[in-house]
């Protein structure tokens, strides 16, 4: 069982601490005030840098965030405050890539597999993987000691160098080190293995060599307890170099492996990489200062010269430019910003000057959450690796089995050497078994991807939302901000008798100023540019699909589709057939209703993305039949649909609605992904089979769906579609390699074709064959990065 241990929050610390030098300066997190650590560098959360405590207290660092931050338990752990170890990043989580269940706040080895801990999130400043320094150490030390030993067994049939029984005291001096020394670890992990009732690949590694090391003692110190048939060229057959070449080429297979599976974090580290330094500040008296990142509180306002990166999340107060978004968006051409535009943090200034405002800093920005999602997802498991798992609890056992089942097969009935190759041939079927193979095939194609992804600004949640991704066939797709840019603009105000045109826009924008939705923010800023002075709003109440209703000036207002003048009983027959010729235009129309009394209706158009009529194209020839579901009227989407060819298209339908339509297509055995960006548009996410969020839309929509596109472009779907096809491809690979090189490296180690081939493995070559398994799985994963 893993424990989950933790680092000490603040406030916890102990009092010998509590005592150290006032000169002793400590960093912390502004955003995650119990990070703590000795020297600058990057929080392991949200990646703002650390800034010293005392700016924190005195409120100069954004710090107003008190309280603890508890990682959450895994399943059946308990916690643990333990002190990190020598060589952890203060505050992070350490996780095993097969396993991500296991978690502790230092470095060490998974319980279960072995393999050594990886910190959940990189960090820019992080050295290189210590183990693998060891290993190197390890490795290039005891390798002079491999290559002797080795050599004098290989050459003793040509030449003599040493009397039989001497050679088996020179090879025993030679091989002690590297069995004892280098091979160390690998005995440790082995015990554990045992202790913890996880019997892994460490297991068979080190029952292997030592079989072979401790038969190698006892027939150099004792050879006469052997029979006769053990003896060859004047002493017992021993085999020092097998054990000696295992650790050998095990360290060296470990090495190859930990140095590519640090490539597979290095999308996370690009993206945090893009975070600038500093900020230029415009303060209140109009100076202007550079400050760190860290010290951007929100509401300050900011400065971005040309070539400069966009700080954090905001708001375009002044200036025109364009911006590259394409390290997080993935579109590759600048985008222009102007006044009341959004800005990304982390994105790149190109020829114009900016103004703007910070509305989101630290773990609240894009870029942030971007990295969050991504680490999620990496270390989130594939439902292809349940298959691999379920076999891999029985594999180890089976081997074991198999090892025995081949001494004693060889043994009685090998001949009069039958038992020197059923002690040979039992540990190289130890050896070349290689249950890592089987447990890194999803895991690494699954980390390559979602990194890769997230570079093109697509995001995956969790492993099982790539692999469901390559299977939908349906795919529904709200109007507003999916299909339409989703930044409506205002077209005209018709009235009903009695009403005039100014009052009507008056009393829409008054009700409209609570509501977040784009066709609403569009009627507001129409109002504010017409000089008007908006009145308060009473009891406001958004009607999700519907509308608006509140109270203004007395008045009791409500302001909406067909469906909410319906259930209202409001007669709208004297303006109907000009709000249905405007929505045969694609028009968005509602209507306004005083007291019960129509007032006149809104028309506000939202024009359709450049991008989407080569997005449907690009799904329909994937096989995937595209539905439209809009709140807006059918004539208005029936209008829209028609233009970008779309054949099944819902108008005025309710959160409900869609809800219903995902279910109804599902029982009729489709695949069905939803793509939308609104809080109406969120049970429907939640509900498909695939939720796909813009990221243009609302914090609720993302939430709800297992894929958001950053741009909030729909040919990013297509692109998500086709990066999940080479995943579960590549998951294939690698497992179907991982299964076949056991299926035939075992059988063939055992001995099984020597009757009709003469065929023997070394367990030279078993070692050999084992480490590069691993490597080649994950060198497989890492094609992802240049696939096209």
């Amino acid at each position: 069982m893993a424990h989950n241990h933790q680092t000490k929050q603040a406030g916890e610390a102990s009092a010998g601490s509590s005592q150290a030098s006032d000169k002793e300066t400590i960093y912390t997190c502004p955003m995650h005030p119990e990070i703590e650590a000795s020297g600058p560098g990057n929080c392991p959360i949200c990646h703002m840098f650390l800034v010293p405590k005392a700016d924190v207290a005195s409120g100069s660092a954004h710090g107003s965030h008190a309280g603890h931050h508890h990682a959450p338990h895994g399943h059946g752990q308990s916690e643990h405050h333990t002190q990190p170890n020598a060589g952890a990043i203060a505050g992070a989580m350490y996780t095993c890539p097969m396993h991500p269940q296991i978690r502790q706040d230092h470095p060490g080895h998974c319980p279960i597999c072995g393999m050594s801990l990886e910190a959940e999130l990189p960090t820019l400043e992080e050295d290189e993987n210590p183990e693998l320094k060891d290993f190197r150490r390890r490795f290039w030390w005891s390798l002079p000691l491999t290559i002797i030993v080795v050599g004098l067994a290989m050459s003793m049939h040509f030449v003599h160098w040493f009397e039989g029984g001497t050679q088996s005291w020179v090879e025993l001096i030679l091989t002690t080190p590297v069995v004892l020394w280098a091979g160390w670890p690998f005995f440790v992990r082995g015990v554990h293995s045992i202790r913890n009732m996880s019997p892994n690949m460490w297991t068979l590694i080190s029952l292997g060599t030592g079989a072979a090391y401790v038969y190698s003692i006892v027939a150099t110190f004792a050879p006469h307890v052997f029979p006769a048939a053990f003896f060859d060229m004047g002493r017992v057959s021993v085999y020092f170099e097998a054990a000696a070449a295992i650790i050998s080429l095990t360290l060296f297979g470990q090495m190859l492996e930990l140095k590519a599976r640090s490539q597979t974090s290095q999308a996370i580290k690009s993206l945090m990489g893009l975070a600038p330094k500093t900020a230029r500040r415009i303060n209140a008296d109009g100076s202007e200062e550079d400050i760190p990142l860290a010290h951007v509180h929100m509401g300050d306002t900011l400065r971005v010269r040309p070539g400069e990166k966009v700080p954090v999340d905001g708001l375009v107060l002044e200036g025109s430019s364009a911006v590259d978004e394409s390290m997080l968006t993935g579109e590759p051409l600048p985008v222009t910003k102007r006044a009341q535009d959004k800005l990304i943090g982390a994105t790149q200034n190109t020829t114009g000057a900016l103004v703007m405002r910070a509305d989101k800093i630290g773990a609240a920005t894009m870029l942030s959450q971007i990295v969050a999602m991504v680490a999620q997802a990496q270390r989130s498991r594939a439902p292809m690796q349940r298959m691999a798992d379920s076999i891999a609890g029985y594999f180890v056992m089976a081997v074991v089995a198999a090892a025995i089942v081949t001494f004693f097969a060889w043994g009685f009935w090998g001949g009069t050497q039958g038992w020197v190759y059923g002690l040979i041939n039992a540990v190289a079927v130890l050896i070349i078994a290689c249950p890592c193979a089987l447990g890194l095939a999803t895991p690494m194609t699954v980390m390559v991807a979602t990194g890769r992804a997230a570079t093109q600004g697509i995001l995956f949640k969790d492993a099982a939302a790539i692999e469901n991704f390559h299977k939908i066939n349906t795919l529904i797709v709200d109007k507003t901000g999916t299909l339409t840019e989703g930044r409506p603009r205002f077209d005209q105000v018709l009235v009903a008798p009695g009403f005039p045109e100014q009052e009507v826009l008056l009393l829409a924008a008054s009700l409209d100023q609570g509501s977040e939705h784009p066709l609403a923010q569009a009627i507001v800023q129409k109002a504010k540019g017409e000089g008007l002075t908006l009145h308060p709003v009473e009891n406001f109440d958004s009607i999700t699909g519907m509308g608006a209703q509140g109270k203004v000036t007395g008045k009791q207002l409500l302001l909406g589709n067909t469906l909410l003048m319906s259930r209202e009983k409001v007669d709208i027959s004297a303006l109907k057939p000009q709000a249905e010729s405007l929505r045969a235009e694609g028009a968005s129309v509602m209507y306004l209703a005083v007291d019960n009394a129509l007032a006149g209706i809104l028309s506000v158009t939202d024009p359709i993305k450049g991008s989407t009529a080569q997005a449907l194209e690009t799904l329909r020839h994937l096989g995937i039949q595209t539905i439209m579901a809009t709140g807006d009227a059918v004539t208005t989407a029936l209008a829209v649909g028609k233009k970008l060819g779309i054949e099944i298209v819902h108008g005025e339908v309710t959160p409900a609605d869609k809800y219903a339509l995902v279910e109804q297509y599902q029982r009729e055995g489709k695949i069905v992904a939803m793509a939308g960006d609104g809080i109406n548009d969120a049970p429907a996410l939640a509900k498909a089979d695939i939720g796909v969020a813009m990221g243009t839309g609302t914090d609720v929509a993302m939430n709800s769906a297992s894929v958001t596109l950053v741009k909030g472009d729909l040919r990013s779907i297509g692109q998500a579609r086709l990066l999940s096809d080479l995943t579960i491809k590549n998951m294939k690979q690698n497992l179907g390699f991982a299964f076949i090189y056991n299926a035939c490296g075992i059988p063939l180690a055992a001995g099984v074709l020597y009757p009709w081939t003469g065929w023997l493995l070394s367990p030279l070559i078993a070692a050999l064959a084992m480490s590069l398994s691993s490597v080649s799985v994950i060198s497989n994963a890492l094609r992802l990065r240049t696939m096209k």
